[in-house]
């Protein structure tokens, strides 16, 4: 384990804290819609952020440890793009004006960022007492791999999402947005907008997303400041990337099935290491070298096939993909 200093912990998060509160700042005063221009520019700044962070860690903590950093914050990177996927399905679902998706997309970082924390702290834990939890995180993303798969080619159900029927079965919701607020007057009888639901719906989605994200990047390092630095930081980035790419996920025909993959790979590696430890020290790791060498691979061959074959099927169209096979929208034209 890594010997990080309680000031090194402070000053990170006082960082991730000081960009969020910027992001939140700006999407309070200055409601708009994000264009391309803007978008890229926060993009380039983000990514330059974790990079700049990343090449101060290995400085400090030497080569592996940047390493580690940078595989789990491409793991957790292209895990967020998936988010992206939904984070469109939501918006669209709930028809979120475009002046207020910046604010929405900024909370919905935030609340990922709490509840990653939590599971952070509450894995890492779990891991320093029990050595079978690799063995229990592996089978996790194995299973989220094979469902993942299975399921590759459909949108998740956001409107039979257990939060959303809760929330609208204790909180009336009104159908209009009224400016940016969560809480509105309808005939003198106080509502919700559908502005809450919209964070609701993206809170519940970001709480499945940590149940993998975090297994996944502790299948790259046992480290919990390099498990936070890398979810903070590609999350950070995810406001701007969802405006700077949401035109070009639709043609990411494969992504589910590359992050299919990673998740299987990362889950192998998770229970050799417990077989490893627990079992057999001649049973064969996977290191953290290839483990980057591999992910990299995956994703760049994902995307490349992607585009080609968008671009020989215009027709084809990309799916964040689910945990569980969705049912079929019901037809409304009356036929059976």
């Amino acid at each position: 384990m890594l010997e990080i200093s309680p000031l090194t912990w402070v000053v990170t998060v006082a960082v991730i804290i000081g960009l969020l509160a910027v992001d939140l700042i700006l999407a309070a005063l200055r409601p708009h819609k994000v264009g391309f221009r803007e978008a890229t520019a926060w993009s380039v700044f983000y990514i330059a952020v974790a990079i700049g962070f990343g090449l101060w860690f290995l400085w400090a903590y030497g080569t592996n440890a940047g390493t580690e950093y940078f595989a789990g914050y491409i793991v957790e990177k292209s895990l967020s793009v998936d988010n992206l996927f939904v984070f469109v399905i939501i918006m669209a679902t709930f028809a979120v004006p475009e002046e207020h998706q910046h604010k929405v997309l900024t909370f919905g970082i935030i609340l990922a960022l709490i509840m990653r924390a939590i599971f952070i702290a509450l894995g890492a834990t779990l891991i320093s007492l029990f050595s079978f939890m690799f063995l229990l995180f592996g089978i996790l993303l194995i299973w989220t791999a094979i469902q993942l798969f299975r399921h590759r080619d459909e949108d998740p159900d956001i409107e039979n999402n257990i939060m959303i029927r809760a929330t609208r079965r204790f909180i009336p919701i009104s159908n209009e947005y009224d400016g940016g607020k969560l809480f509105t007057r309808d005939n003198g009888r106080k509502v919700a907008t559908p502005l809450l639901a919209v964070l609701i719906a993206i809170g519940s989605v970001d709480l499945l997303f940590a149940l993998d994200s975090i297994p996944a990047v502790f299948g790259i390092t046992r480290e919990p400041y390099i498990v936070f630095a890398a979810n903070a930081f590609a999350l950070l980035g995810l406001r701007a990337l969802f405006f700077l790419v949401k035109g070009l996920l639709d043609r990411l025909v494969y992504l589910s099935t590359g992050l299919s993959i990673i998740l299987a790979f990362i889950g192998v590696k998770l229970v050799l290491h417990w077989a490893h430890v627990d079992i057999n020290p001649s049973i064969p790791e996977v290191d953290t070298y290839l483990s980057l060498v591999v992910i990299v691979v995956i994703l760049t061959i994902v995307t490349v096939a992607s585009l080609i074959k968008t671009r020989r099927d215009p027709t084809a169209k990309a799916h964040p993909g689910s945990l569980r096979a969705t049912k079929p929208k019901e037809q409304t034209d009356g036929s059976q």
